[in-house]
């Protein structure tokens, strides 16, 4: 994704120190943060030659110059494991936050208002509604889930059928078919792992859903869970104003 920015001038006085200027201190920070944890390879291999040099031959101090040199390594990579980590779940968050939006235009031209105004206005508003959905397609993001071809054909079927719900323009009826695929998701028959509701809390469900649900793989069903507990949010909202 490109970001454009202004450029920053720095003012060039002479015999001033600028070690001070919060825009330099920035600069430095954002270039060396990525890589401070590195330093301590140079450090290492300059203290396994120098250890090396004091040995007698060379030989008997350099196993335990290598197992340092390895427990530097592992140290580091263990590091960069857990930053790609957090990397991943940053990309999956904005994803998340995407597939919002997506969701929420969707909901704007199926909202009963907008079926209401007069044809002029109504296509001003699908218009724009266009414009930002053009705008938000130049931002792509894409953290791989391994799917097999029976799970990638089952997260198209829920998608599916979610898209068909929030196309209703009924919110009643859409919040009741949304309980029922809520339902599906709290129910015992689904992953263990999950978070469940006992069998009489839980209320009827929909046993389409819930069968396709149990061929998505377990991220895709918590992500699931999460998209209709935010739908449900906008639906019971849409039905008290009613």
């Amino acid at each position: 994704m490109d970001i454009d920015a202004s450029p920053v001038f720095v003012s060039q006085e002479p015999n001033k120190d600028r070690s001070n200027n919060p825009v330099r201190s920035l600069y430095q920070s954002e270039s060396s943060m990525n890589f401070d944890y590195l330093q301590g390879l140079r450090a290492d291999a300059t203290a396994s030659a120098t250890s090396s040099s004091c040995g007698i031959g060379g030989s008997t101090y350099g196993l335990v110059d290598d197992s340092r040199a390895l427990d530097s390594f592992v140290s580091i990579l263990d590091q960069l494991d857990a930053r790609v980590e957090k990397f991943r779940k940053d990309a999956l968050n904005l994803q998340e936050k995407k597939d919002y939006l997506l969701m929420s235009m969707d909901l704007i031209k199926s909202n009963e208002m907008l079926q209401n105004m007069s044809d002029a206005e109504r296509e001003e508003i699908i218009c724009y509604i266009q414009r930002v959905n053009s705008r938000l397609g130049t931002v792509e993001l894409n953290v791989r889930t391994v799917r097999d071809n029976s799970q990638e054909d089952s997260l198209s079927q829920i998608n599916a059928l979610i898209d068909t719900m929030i196309k209703m323009g009924d919110p009643v009826i859409a919040r009741q078919r949304c309980q029922l695929y809520l339902n599906a998701c709290c129910s015992s028959s689904m992953d263990p792992h999950l978070d469940t509701l006992p069998d009489a809390d839980m209320g009827p469900i929909d046993k389409k859903f819930e069968s396709v649900l149990l061929g998505c793989t377990l991220d895709d069903q918590k992500n699931i869970k999460k998209r209709l507990q935010a739908l449900m949010g906008y639906l019971n909202k849409q039905t008290v104003s009613n």
